[in-house]
């Protein structure tokens, strides 16, 4: 019998069920739809856990307070932050609940790891320039924290002490600088910092702002901003292999915008670089965009000089969530407590 952990990443489309053992994926799901119940997962769950045992029940956190990074147990008061919706709304708030309800049939402890509110700013970093308003910790932390440990584990170094900048690139894009494990700054990869994306806008001048505030309703403004603009915005598509094929076409305006999102890319890389103070064990650029050859290799150009780059492309959220727990399981890491 093997010793297997249940991760679950609930999303507003799908959710991804996933078995891994201490060194591997055993299998995977993607279940079209919303999350399913408890009872559905288990039938579904069943005939995949034959021959193993499970040991924890891990999933994705949602929009709960501001929080260290780390593998938190599902209590009583996450429990109610979520139902209450008292952060926001999102499909990943589903998550806690899923993996309480599973771990308490099963009869294991049940996790969420990095949620998606961590935050590990530094004082600086919070000033935004206007009293009243500060930044905030917005990136995809699942999936960046998961690299910085990939390439830790494979280059030899400390997570606790690794310092890295890491792109993740995909509809959003988040450039974030990690120091000794934690991500002490990263632009804000929804609305309004950084670079753009393939779907929306990044930091734009304050009058253009303005203009399309005052021009029409704030819901179409966000929309607009957020999942029309960017490489969708001015090439009508935001899908990089077809972009890729108009640029070896001889498509000029593509070749121009492409490289602009690069260019941009690019210069966030460098601030992180001030952010770190130019001490850094390397770049990791990760993400959807990070499959493109030909993105990669001009980004490679610009930021080479800086340290060491790392490509690992895709996600790895789903790994993430699992190793995450075995860490706790195996007395690796500390859980930590929501309160």
């Amino acid at each position: 019998m093997s010793e297997v952990v249940i991760a679950i990443n609930p999303g507003s489309v799908s959710t991804k069920i996933c078995v891994y053992s201490r060194d591997e994926e055993i299998f995977t799901l993607q279940l079209p739809g919303s999350p399913p119940t408890v009872s559905d997962l288990e039938k579904i769950l069943e005939p995949h856990l034959t021959n193993s045992v499970v040991m924890a029940v891990v999933s994705r956190g949602g929009l709960l307070k501001p929080l260290t990074g780390g593998v938190y147990e599902v209590n009583d008061m996450m429990l109610n932050d979520l139902k209450k919706e008292k952060y926001g709304r999102h499909a990943s708030n589903l998550g806690a609940p899923i993996a309480w309800e599973l771990g308490h049939i099963l009869k294991v402890p049940y996790f969420i790891v990095d949620p998606v509110t961590t935050d590990e700013f530094e004082s600086l970093a919070r000033v935004s320039g206007v009293p009243g308003f500060e930044r905030v910790c917005r990136g995809h932390i699942l999936n960046i924290k998961a690299v910085v440990r990939k390439a830790c584990r494979e280059n030899d170094l400390d997570f606790n002490t690794a310092r890295f900048i890491v792109g993740h690139l995909g509809g959003g894009i988040s450039v974030a600088a990690i120091k000794e494990g934690r991500m002490v700054d990263v632009n804000d990869a929804l609305l309004g910092m950084g670079p753009f994306s393939p779907q929306r806008a990044g930091a734009l001048p304050l009058r253009v702002v303005l203009e399309l505030a005052y021009s029409r309703p704030r819901s179409e403004v966000e929309d607009r901003l957020s999942k029309a603009s960017g490489l969708k915005g001015y090439l009508n598509t935001d899908d990089m292999v077809t972009i890729e094929r108009r640029i070896i076409a001889g498509d000029k305006k593509a070749e121009l915008i492409v490289a602009a999102m690069i260019y941009q890319i690019a210069k966030e890389i460098g601030a992180m670089f001030t952010v770190l103070s130019g001490r850094i064990n390397g770049i990791i650029i990760t993400g959807g965009l990070a499959f493109s050859d030909y993105l990669v290799d001009v980004l490679r150009t610009r930021v080479e000089g800086l340290g060491k780059l790392l490509i690992y492309p895709g996600e790895f959220e789903m790994e993430a969530l699992a190793q995450g727990a075995w860490r706790v399981m195996q007395g690796e890491e500390t859980v930590r407590e929501y309160a």
